[in-house]
């Protein structure tokens, strides 16, 4: 038997013990055992609602815990900037160094690397910046 099978079973032998009552009492008694078995299921109802608004509250809560631990992307004009900035200054003493120690080739892969930093900043600021291509087909931009 499940939860729910129990409790309606529960439910139903609390049922026939106040029609039970009701037989041996007789009439009179009838509204206040109709009271005491409608008072019992609106416990049970209102278990059942709390329960459900506290899952409803846990889950909205793991939501938003989940959503705060995620990483955004941030895309600001400023950390763009700043990026852009840092990665020029530093571009110069890069090339000396790699100019002067290798010459052509290391000039070369210094670049790629200065390159490749930014490609991955640019990329990591706006997620699908070289994953969705558009064409345009009567009129109309498309995925």
């Amino acid at each position: 038997m499940t939860g729910m099978d129990a409790r309606d079973a529960e439910l139903k032998k609390e049922l026939n013990a106040s029609l039970q009552a009701r037989r041996e009492l007789g009439e009179e008694y009838e509204s206040a055992l109709v009271d005491s078995f409608l008072e019992k299921v609106d416990q049970r109802i209102d278990g059942a609602v709390e329960r459900r608004v506290r899952r409803q509250l846990a889950e909205r809560q793991l939501t938003v815990a989940r959503d705060a631990r995620s990483p955004r992307a941030t895309d600001s004009w400023g950390e763009r900037f700043g990026f852009g900035i840092v990665s020029l200054v530093l571009a110069v003493p890069l090339s000396a160094i790699g100019g002067g120690v290798g010459q052509l080739p290391g000039l070369l892969v210094t670049w790629a690397g200065i390159v490749g930093v930014n490609v991955v900043q640019a990329v990591r600021t706006n997620p699908g910046l070289f994953g969705s291509r558009k064409s345009r087909r009567d009129g109309d931009w498309e995925d």
